[in-house]
């Protein structure tokens, strides 16, 4: 994108309250397409989870472009008491409360993917969130916990050696990098999935001219070859996708989430 609009990109992290600091302070910023953020679907689920904002998520911020996305893989210990997806779920309505899974924290999307799954299932296994993804790929490697929703970049390692096994894909369609596993709407859960998008927002009132130049650099970014290629091997499908997309994205989203975060009585930390 630096080289298509001839403009210098500087990343500033702003880390903190689940995304929520860096949010506040694009939302705030001059509406000239030069302060930009980041999101991810921690923007929608936010919006879902707290009580308060100190911006209003659909109206102070303009949405770009979803740049790609990367659906997770619900993965096992192999020591676990099953070894498809089929199994977990037998097991799991024999055995309510007793299965066990892990995820980087309470209202994390591995944690809210993961509830979306076990409401459409109607089944019930417990969860433990972790102070990051870290300590909680630890544990299921250890074998205390028996599941994970995680990406393929940080599974594939432990899925070729055997450390860990793979049960479903929560993309729309299977992905070349697992071809033998299925989908979860294949095992019986049409329309789910569990996908983490990286989206580009900029604060409301930006020129409407200046948010498509940025979408159709985006497009052009994420489609180029040699970063397409890094994208699929890594398990991340670029998309490049219009603000009209990314904004009904938006719209679905919040309410899906407060569902089911008001159906697992979810709370904030």
């Amino acid at each position: 994108m630096a080289a298509e609009l001839r403009r210098p990109f500087v990343v500033e992290a702003k880390a903190g309250a689940g995304g929520i600091i860096a949010t506040d302070a694009v939302a705030k910023s001059e509406p000239d397409g030069y302060t930009l953020l980041i999101a991810t679907p921690n923007h929608t689920i936010n919006a879902a989870l707290q009580p308060k904002l100190p911006y209003d998520t659909e109206q102070d911020l303009a949405p770009i472009a979803i740049m790609a996305a990367v659906p997770e893989v619900l993965v096992s210990h192999p020591a676990s008491p099953f070894t498809d997806f089929a199994g977990f779920v037998t097991c799991a309505r024999a055995n309510p409360g007793k299965l066990n899974y892990s995820s980087a924290g309470i209202g994390t999307l591995p944690h809210v993917t993961m509830e979306l799954l076990l409401k459409r299932l109607q089944i019930n296994v417990t969860h433990v969130p972790y102070r990051g993804a870290a300590p909680a790929m630890t544990d299921l490697l250890a074998g205390v916990i028996d599941l994970k929703l995680d990406t393929y970049a940080t599974s594939s390692q432990y899925l070729e050696t055997g450390k860990l096994r793979a049960l479903a894909y929560a993309g729309s369609a299977r992905t070349p990098l697992l071809p033998n596993v299925p989908t979860v709407a294949d095992m019986g859960v049409p329309g789910y999935e569990g996908v983490l998008w990286i989206g580009l927002m900029a604060p409301a009132k930006t020129p409407v001219a200046v948010i498509n130049l940025l979408a159709q650099s985006v497009a052009k970014a994420v489609t180029a070859n040699d970063l397409a290629e890094r994208f699929k091997h890594d398990g991340i499908d670029p998309i490049g996708g219009t603000p009209e997309q990314f904004r009904a994205q938006i719209a679905r989203e919040i309410p899906q989430w407060r569902d089911v975060i008001q159906s697992a009585n979810i709370k904030p930390e």
